[in-house]
């Protein structure tokens, strides 16, 4: 068991409990973040019994949840996103997840994502490989665009959106061109979570909050998923984009994006 594996257990337990909650309980009142951004009341409600129970099984790491912010401090830092995929949750669409994952000095190092209406739990600790319901999984073997499906994460809303997207829209279209098949879930945490059990071959979201990110990036590089920035570099908290790829693709799709980057500024 590497460093990182007797962390598994309550990350297990606390993605389960919220899960859980996510069947039992309605959406709830709904808060505006801005522009078509909201958070429901059970989002709230389900990050602060997640950082309350890992508050205690582990009160020397420090927290993030994509609402409530940081609490404590450390080199280590669990990273919650209560529900994403929000507005897939509200309005009744089952692809949804419960992500909660843990930085080492920025770097993702394990992962635990549920999709509490599709019936499975990822999970992954560093160099101890990558289980869906406690099975080994592996990413694609598919070395051709032409035959890959591909995730892009959602577009753009608030502040410069225009700008955004029009490198996600030019993305979008070279996609089109040469993959086999363009997804768009509204759920980074299960893009990834699929990339890492083979079911897509590509998963690119052009930023990075880690709330959305740690425990898929953790899951798909522990089921041997290439996972870099826009400019190929190693990923981490601080990059600015995710993009993740089945090892064989990895050099054809960067190409592709950073050809789509320099013709869409």
């Amino acid at each position: 068991m590497s460093d990182y594996g007797p962390l598994l257990p309550v990350a297990i337990e606390a993605v389960a409990r919220a899960a859980e909650d996510m069947r039992r309980k309605p959406p709830g009142a709904l808060t505006v973040k801005g522009d078509r951004d909201m958070a429901s009341a059970l989002d709230y409600e389900i990050e602060r019994s997640v950082r309350e129970l890992l508050r205690v099984a582990t009160p020397d790491i420090g927290f993030l949840g994509e609402e409530d912010g940081i609490s404590g401090s450390g080199e280590l830092q669990w990273v919650l996103d209560p529900i994403d995929g929000t507005a897939n949750f509200v309005r009744g669409i089952p692809l949804c997840a419960v992500s909660l994952g843990l930085l080492h000095n920025g770097e993702a190092v394990l992962g635990v994502i549920e999709l509490p209406f599709l019936g499975n739990r990822y999970a992954a600790a560093q160099g101890d490989g990558a289980t869906v319901d406690g099975k080994p999984i592996r990413v694609s073997q598919t070395s051709r665009l032409s035959e890959a499906i591909v995730a892009i994460g959602d577009y753009a809303v608030g502040e410069d959106a225009a700008a955004k997207n029009r490198h996600r829209l030019a993305l979008t279209a070279r996609l089109a061109e040469s993959v086999q098949r363009v997804r768009m879930t509204g759920s980074a945490a299960l893009d990834l979570a699929w990339l890492a059990e083979g079911k897509l071959d590509g998963a690119l979201t052009l930023s990075n909050h880690s709330w959305d990110m740690t425990a898929g990036v953790a899951i798909a590089r522990e089921a041997g998923a290439c996972v870099v920035d826009w400019d190929g570099t190693r990923h981490s908290a601080n990059s600015s984009a995710t993009l993740g790829f089945a090892p064989a693709l990895t050099d054809k799709a960067l190409l592709l994006f950073t050809d789509t980057a320099r013709v869409a500024k």
